[in-house]
């Protein structure tokens, strides 16, 4: 059990850093592979530390109160950790297209709020794949990028 709980430790500085606000960059040359997957609906996998970061600014910038937090205890089971969380935030800033189905104009100020289930694979005390599914219908609902038939 000494090593699921060090992931959990592990994966709960992640999120706190990475998905939490304020946000903390440096979380990434900490704590994932060089070649670390980050997949979710929402968006294009992205793979490496480098568009890892780059996916985060711009999510940030478009975003600035951007924040996700636990909404159940970690389970971990091996290499593997699967977080359950809610988050969103308020479209303040610059236009954003990085959504796969959609774009918003600059400081739409539209506000989404949801949830999903993560799961993540740390590797030699790194975060080697961060694989999500979230409830993207919602969001994109809330930021009017989709709309209801």
């Amino acid at each position: 059990m000494a090593k699921e709980q060090d992931n959990k430790a592990i994966v709960g500085r992640w999120f706190d850093g990475f998905w939490g606000n304020p946000w903390n960059p440096a979380v990434i040359d900490e704590l994932a592979a060089p070649d670390m997957l980050l997949q979710y609906s929402l968006h294009a996998p992205r793979r490496g530390r480098e568009d890892v970061r780059a996916f985060m600014l711009g999510f940030r910038q478009a975003f600035p109160d951007l924040s996700f937090g636990g909404a159940a205890d970690l389970i971990a089971e091996g290499d593997y950790v699967v977080g359950r969380w809610i988050g969103g935030g308020t479209h303040t800033g610059p236009a954003f297209s990085d959504f796969l189905t959609g774009s918003l104009p600059a400081a739409s100020g539209r506000k989404m709020r949801f949830t999903g289930t993560t799961v993540l694979r740390v590797e030699n005390g790194l975060i080697a794949e961060e694989i999500g599914l979230d409830d993207g219908v919602t969001a994109l609902q809330q930021l009017g990028i989709l709309r209801a038939a």
